[in-house]
């Protein structure tokens, strides 16, 4: 199971107005899907994950786009 970030810098259309944060989790047929679906439950429920799109490819393998919106601190001092 892999899982990489794509830059907070990726818009799609319909976001513009919004910017999101992506994290790709990729499932190999090889990997447990019980195991990847906790992952997914933790990713959503302690990082404020949600998923965005799934793909079941032939073959087995699986991958999750997970987004979050990006939180832009300002000071107040």
């Amino acid at each position: 199971m892999k899982e990489h970030f794509l830059s907070s810098s990726v818009r799609r259309e319909r976001d513009y107005v919004r910017q999101y944060e992506y994290l790709v989790l990729t499932v190999s047929p090889e990997d447990s899907l019980p195991e990847a679906r906790r992952r997914l439950a933790e990713h959503s429920e302690y990082g404020k994950w949600e998923l965005e799109r799934s793909v079941l490819y032939l073959g087995g393998g699986r991958r999750f786009w997970l987004r979050r919106k990006v939180i832009q601190v300002q000071r107040t001092v």
